[in-house]
């Protein structure tokens, strides 16, 4: 068979079948009353007609048995074919068949080659298989089996790997998808701060993970929206902001923003966020499962957590805790620190299992390789950590593939387009009533037909905004002819800003120096002064009527910077919103100006609802609006 799965059939001239259907046919041309009785010839003349009539007849009769044998070697070639069996029928209808994808066996073939080699890789660097899979499976809220092992087994594990298979098996199915698109949304940690960007777990993933989607002809992005804390920002604004921050395309989401619900009444807001997002995320295109990325340990995870994770179960939602992963290769870390090591301990180089990432295994530098050797920088991960994380993620994310594969290899061969079940097309369609009923979040916000839109000044983000200030000339702008002069501000931060020492060593006169930059930094839109007028923000479609904005920068700019800055003034849709019913919403940083549409919300007179925000005579201090979000 060549590459293009052009088949050639074998002709079969001896066939007995051929054979008799010639026979026949000639025994229909001598029955037909052509051939009549000369009787005896009487004279030359005669003889000689006779016999160039005898001779023409010959050669008709010849004629239509070379015909004859011809129509039957047609026929005997169908009905040969026919005979081999229902399979080489089936066969022969594939080769012909128009699927709506181009993943070919031929693609199955490479792709799952390059995912057995990277999971056969894993489980040697980690101990073999048994060992790789404590570490890696066991580690989560609901463990991980794709092999449905009924000791371990449960519905919930069953919900979990059927929603990533489904995932994975849209991705490859769909042409016109060409990128499998992971999307972080978290904290320093998320952002790799204290290493160079290029060690952060995004970036190890997506060189050890992406050669797999390479081989399926696409390509893994990993999008890294964390960020420092110096914005002010926490899980309990960002998630709003998932369209905007990712994009709304994302086939995984991660949440890593776990540093930030420490204490009891951030953890019941972090069960209610999460929850949120989780029912968001169905609302986007690729229905994302979440993933959620804790340094720390099962042996401290809540009740609530568990909770929520089986509640969510179907829609993939599961966490994972990197502690209990290390410990459940077996290393006796407290034994090691009675001993005086504590592989945890802020600079530590070696995890007990190795001493350095595998890419840093080959390196020259004694100062490179130590700090490729670094567990914990601080409270943030290091390298060797990072690597053990985006290990985690691929591992498991090649076995849900490898079952993806089978799904679709079996449709393949049985002559089914895998089209008609796993292209994005046919996946089923979510809306609110399609979802259980919230057992943490708030119903007003997160049982909704549509996930919130957000415009966010900080960088970076890869989505699409909500609300866009909306053109001062534009005929539908109904503050046309206005002022509005607000500017747009971003932090400008150095390459070496949250970047080890070590590491900036190493490449500060390299070439190669920019893959340490760390691409967050603070923003927003500014207003000085009464100068610069006003903002006018045309807002998307709302269901509820939320409308919350954002102060930068800090935790606690809220209220000084916009709840009691009697400064500005806010109008939607032309009417002035009373101060007195504003809040603190979600968290310090932001004020809800909106809880929800109510009789006294003045309605659009342009098609679209507006946002404004204007600066008063008396304004001293800067305002800056790092987000605008409404729902």
């Amino acid at each position: 068979m060549s590459n293009n799965h052009h088949e050639y059939e074998q002709v079969h001239p001896n066939d007995d079948d051929d054979d008799d259907d010639d026979a026949e046919d000639i025994e229909l041309v001598r029955g037909g009353g052509r051939q009549r009785s000369l009787g005896p010839p009487d004279a030359a003349g005669t003889t000689m007609t006779s016999s160039l009539s005898s001779i023409t007849r010959w050669i008709v009769i010849l004629f239509l048995m070379i015909v004859m044998y011809k129509m039957g070697m047609n026929e005997g070639k169908a009905v040969k074919g026919e005979d081999d069996g229902p399979n080489k029928h089936a066969k022969d209808t594939k080769k012909n068949k128009k699927y709506g994808t181009s993943f070919s066996l031929e693609r199955v073939q490479t792709t799952r080659q390059a995912v057995q080699d990277l999971i056969a890789m894993l489980q040697e660097y980690y101990g073999g298989k048994e060992q790789s899979e404590r570490m890696i499976f066991d580690s989560w809220l609901i463990p991980w089996d794709f092999e449905r092992n009924v000791t371990k087994n449960n519905d919930f594990t069953d919900s979990l790997v059927e929603k990533l298979v489904d995932t994975m098996a849209r991705a490859l199915v769909t042409d016109d998808q060409k990128e499998f698109i992971i999307g972080v949304i978290g904290s320093s940690v998320a952002a790799g701060h204290d290493n160079c960007n290029y060690d952060s777990y995004e970036r190890q993933m997506e060189r050890t993970f992406g050669p797999v989607w390479e081989a399926a002809g696409m390509k893994l992005t990993c999008q890294n929206a964390g960020e420092g804390g110096g914005c002010g920002d926490d899980f309990a604004n960002q998630v709003f902001c998932i369209q905007q921050n990712v994009s709304p395309n994302i086939d995984i989401a991660h949440y890593t923003w776990t540093y930030f619900e420490a204490g009891a009444n951030a953890q019941a807001l972090a069960l209610q966020m999460r929850e949120s997002l989780a029912r968001w995320a169905q609302m986007l295109p690729r229905q994302p499962p979440i993933h959620v990325y804790n340094t720390g340990d099962l042996s401290r995870v809540s009740k609530g957590e568990y909770e929520l994770a089986e509640h969510m179960s179907d829609f993939g939602y599961n966490a994972f805790y990197m502690g209990t992963g290390y410990r459940n290769g077996g290393f006796d870390y407290d034994a090691a620190k009675e001993n005086g090591v504590d592989h945890f301990g802020w600079g530590h180089v070696g995890d007990g299992y190795h001493n350095v990432t595998r890419y840093g295994e080959n390196e020259n530098s004694t100062e490179r390789k130590e700090s490729l050797g670094t567990v914990m920088r601080n409270w943030h991960p290091g390298p060797l950590a990072f690597q053990f994380v985006s290990d985690t993620f691929s591992y498991i994310y090649s076995h849900a593939m490898i079952r993806a594969l089978d799904l679709i290899e079996s449709d393949l061969k049985n002559g089914i387009d895998p089209a008609e079940k796993w292209a994005a097309s046919k996946r089923k369609i979510y809306i609110k009533s399609s979802l259980p009923q919230p057992k943490f979040c708030d119903p007003l916000y997160c049982v909704v037909d549509e996930a919130p839109g957000c415009i966010n000044y900080e960088k970076p983000t890869y989505g699409w905004w909500g609300a866009r200030v909306e053109d001062p000339d534009d005929n539908l702008n109904p503050h046309k002819g206005e002022v509005q002069n607000w500017e747009v501000w971003n932090v400008e931060e150095d390459i070496w800003r949250g970047v080890s020492k070590q590491d900036q060593i190493f490449f500060e006169d390299r070439e190669d120096k920019e893959i340490c930059r760390h691409l967050d930094a603070c923003g927003g839109i500014s207003a000085t002064s009464k100068d610069n007028g006003s903002v006018v923000f045309r807002l998307p479609k709302q269901e509820v009527g939320l409308v919350i904005i954002c102060g930068c920068c800090g935790k606690q700019v809220g209220t000084e910077m916009i709840l009691n800055n009697t400064n500005i003034e806010i109008s939607y849709n032309g009417q002035i919103l009373d101060r007195s019913t504003w809040d603190i919403y979600p968290n310090g940083k932001c004020v809800r100006l909106m809880k929800q549409f109510d009789a006294n919300a003045a309605t659009a007179t342009t098609g679209h609802n507006y946002l404004k925000i204007k600066a008063l005579e008396n304004l001293k201090e800067p305002v800056r609006i790092s987000h605008v979000i409404t729902l």
